[in-house]
């Protein structure tokens, strides 16, 4: 009898397992404010707002109130508010965070709260989100510029699902890596590029499948016979060791400065040559974070001898602010701008007429 409950006891029970997963979307939203002191003392509950972005199928926007949302806090704070547009019918389950982006990267004022908004126009956030004398202090320091951060997480539906009692480990997947290291050491490869005084070695097949200009070049009728070298004019070698870089990996090597404006440019102009419409992308998007009173000229007629809309509009925006203008037409930039792209200048006029700066 002793034995035989001994061999119960030590017996494996069954065993089985589940969990809950919940679905979640997180997106973040930079709202900068240029010459913020102008809009001191426009008065308390009064607000500027953010462009709309949309989150999961909510649009969102954010308030900011220079002189305070509410009167018991007599003008002595900024608030910010996170502000629910509609969108999808369904309430919104979200946790948000605010914070303060200076120019040098630094953050500050980071605050987190969390909410369900169940109409239109529902409101939160804080009303003494910061100091007026500590908000005086960042804006020396920043050119009386305010960027205000937002980072919304949408909490979606959650399920429960059973699974086996030893889960496996799937490892990230390592292509990208493989095929780095395939570029760099040249193993396989079968066309040599010459920019300058440099040569770059690649693999005619990935190329091909990656550009249909580059497959045009290497296996099409534009193909010279046998084709091995391959000459590359008007383009720097940095510039194409990117390229090559982001065809084989689908990203930008690691050396490579993004925060160089003249790079991006260089970079986006190789993108478009060779149709890789997502590198294209990815330096316009850069580009209209990065230009400036001396670089918005040339961006702008980049954008326009390209074809890339969304800088294009971010670039006359930026030119139809206060002043601006009138310092970007003393650049050599906007001589070229006016040479390059003289029916561009209509659209300028058009753009910053209600400002009355020219």
């Amino acid at each position: 009898m002793g034995n035989i409950l001994t061999s119960a006891i030590n017996k494996p029970i069954p065993e089985t397992s589940s969990r809950c997963l919940t679905e979640c979307v997180t997106a973040a939203h930079n709202f900068e404010v240029i010459k913020y002191s102008l809009l001191e003392g426009t008065g308390i509950g009064k607000f500027v707002s953010s462009s709309k972005f949309n989150v999961s199928g909510y649009d969102w926007n954010i308030r900011i109130y220079p002189d305070g949302a509410m009167k018991e806090d007599k003008a002595a704070y900024m608030s910010v508010y996170l502000c629910f547009c509609g969108g999808a019918t369904r309430d919104a389950k979200v946790k948000y965070t605010f914070s303060l982006l200076e120019k040098d990267g630094k953050v500050s004022n980071l605050t987190d709260g969390a909410y369900t908004f169940s109409s239109a126009s529902t409101g939160r956030g804080w009303t003494n989100f910061i100091d007026k004398s500590k908000l005086k202090e960042l804006l020396s320091r920043n050119d009386d510029c305010l960027t205000i951060r937002c980072v919304l997480t949408v909490i979606k539906d959650h399920h429960t699902e059973q699974v086996g009692t030893v889960p496996v480990q799937v490892p990230q997947s390592d292509l990208h890596t493989h095929f780095a290291n395939m570029l760099k050491d040249g193993e396989g490869a079968d066309v040599t590029f010459s920019v300058g005084d440099q040569l770059f070695s690649a693999h005619r097949y990935v190329l091909a499948a990656r550009s249909s200009v580059f497959k045009a070049e290497l296996f099409g009728e534009m193909k010279e016979t046998t084709t091995e070298h391959v000459k590359i004019d008007d383009m720097e070698p940095a510039i194409l060791d990117a390229l090559l870089y982001f065809m084989y990996t689908d990203s930008l090597p690691s050396d490579f400065d993004v925060d160089q404006n003249v790079s991006l440019q260089h970079l986006l102009v190789a993108a478009d040559r060779y149709g890789l419409d997502r590198l294209k992308a990815i330096c316009e998007e850069k580009l209209c974070q990065k230009f400036d009173v001396q670089t918005v000229a040339t961006t702008l007629a980049l954008a326009e001898q390209h074809h890339s809309l969304q800088l294009k509009r971010a670039c006359l925006g930026y030119l139809s602010l206060q002043d601006v203008l009138r310092a970007v037409k003393k650049t050599d930039g906007f001589k070229h701008l006016t040479t390059s792209c003289p029916s561009i200048m209509m659209e300028i006029l058009d753009k910053v007429a209600p400002s009355s700066q020219v």
